[in-house]
């Protein structure tokens, strides 16, 4: 059975000069949906995937135009700076937000309250005070939240 599972990825403080979007498609035919700069608020990202079983005691598969990796080894996807279609700048990168650590217990409170959504929140500036980049390390996971904020 395939379920779809709204999910938001919070983006803190990340420079203010660089755009960043979600890489929707892969290799070098994708778009970049939602591009964003900070402008004194957090940014977010609010999307959609689906969700299957390969079998019933399987861990959820994640699929769709958003998600990338190996069965297993999930990630969505933040492009920044050119990736995500800016000119003008020096910063070409993407970072990488893992699935890993969703749960179908959390999959199906979701599914039971159509309030809530599953987040987590990064940081957009690294130590350096560059965009942030590559998988995000350590990754804070997902909590379960109401979708108004």
């Amino acid at each position: 059975m395939e379920h779809e599972l709204t999910l938001r990825i919070v983006l803190e403080k990340p420079p203010g000069d660089v755009d960043f979007g979600l890489q929707k498609g892969r290799g070098s035919n994708y778009e970049t949906i939602q591009k964003q700069r900070y402008k004194g608020k957090d940014l977010s990202f609010e999307f959609t995937v689906r969700v299957k079983a390969d079998s019933k005691a399987a861990a959820p598969n994640f699929l769709g135009p958003l998600v990338h990796g190996p069965t297993g080894e999930r990630f969505i996807y933040i492009d920044i700076g050119t990736y995500a279609g800016q000119t003008g700048t020096g910063w070409s990168r993407r970072l990488k937000v893992p699935l890993r650590g969703i749960t179908w217990d959390m999959i199906d409170r979701v599914s039971a309250d159509k309030e809530s959504l599953l987040e987590t929140r990064v940081p957009g500036t690294g130590k350096d005070g560059s965009p942030t980049c590559a998988t995000v390390k350590p990754f804070p996971g997902w909590k379960l939240v109401s979708r108004r904020r």
